[in-house]
């Protein structure tokens, strides 16, 4: 059974896990990221048998917009509803607020329309890289 969680102290190594099962780099820099989501508006969690199996993360104005900079599910938890209802919980959360804004990718694009989400054709994500990438 899947429990949900609004703690924003996760541990380092369950988040290297999450991260790191699905191929994201920021899971190589656990410290920064486990600071990084202290300053979120909003994390939840989603725990199985004591492991963290997904999360979501937003930053807000606390008022008007939401920005959802992470949602990711455990690579062999996908397409379980995990997601889904991460996605759920967040926009119940964020209920009162003007807009909810993420960028999602190509593969994922399905996914955030079947849950209200709609494309901007007059606008396109951009990025800077201070790093060089």
């Amino acid at each position: 059974m899947i429990q949900y969680s609004d703690n924003k102290q996760l541990p380092e190594e369950q988040l290297e896990k999450l991260y790191l099962s699905i191929g994201w780099e920021s899971g190589k820099d656990l410290e920064k990221l486990a600071k990084a989501l202290q300053n979120y508006g909003t994390v939840l969690s989603a725990w199985e048998e004591g492991e963290l199996v997904g999360l979501i993360a937003a930053m807000d104005d606390g008022y008007l917009t939401a920005y959802v900079h992470y949602l990711l599910v455990r690579a062999d938890r996908q397409n379980g509803g995990i997601g889904a209802q991460l996605l759920e919980q967040l926009k119940a959360r964020y209920a009162a607020f003007h807009k909810i804004v993420l960028v999602g990718e190509h593969p994922a694009m399905r996914f955030y329309e079947r849950h209200g989400f709609q494309k901007v054709t007059e606008a396109s994500p951009m990025y800077f890289f201070p790093k060089g990438g």
